[in-house]
């Protein structure tokens, strides 16, 4: 009688380098992870008259603001720039970060669809 199911046949070494291709991936994406982390990115808003560098974590690091859209009369509108300049800094960040955990998941076609988990 004939076995059905199973690894039993020939597919032991088939999914040791499933296997080992999925730890690979998952070191190259901690790996990546960590640099994300490490990075910084900057936007401007108002001309340059803020700017604001955030980190991978999602932290902001640094608000710089001119001299000039200081105006105790106007408060509102250096509210406005700053929220518009972290904003814009964060979506670099994330941009960049698809961008680099999709290059990794791009190397999952053999895993039979796992590459929409990352």
């Amino acid at each position: 009688m004939a076995r059905r199911g199973g690894f039993a046949g020939g597919m032991p070494g088939n999914m040791n380098n499933l296997m080992k291709q999925a730890q690979r991936m998952q070191k190259q994406m901690e790996e990546k992870t960590k640099e994300m982390e490490e990075k910084q990115w900057e936007a401007s808003a108002g001309g340059g008259a803020v700017t604001v560098t955030v980190s991978g974590k999602k932290e902001v690091l640094s608000v710089k603001l001119s001299k000039e859209v200081v105006d105790p009369d106007d408060i509102e509108m250096l509210e406005d720039l700053i929220v518009a300049a972290t904003n814009e800094a964060l979506r670099k960040m994330e941009e960049e970060s698809a961008e680099v955990m999709n290059s990794i998941a791009g190397g999952l076609g053999g895993l039979g669809g796992l590459g929409g988990m990352f």
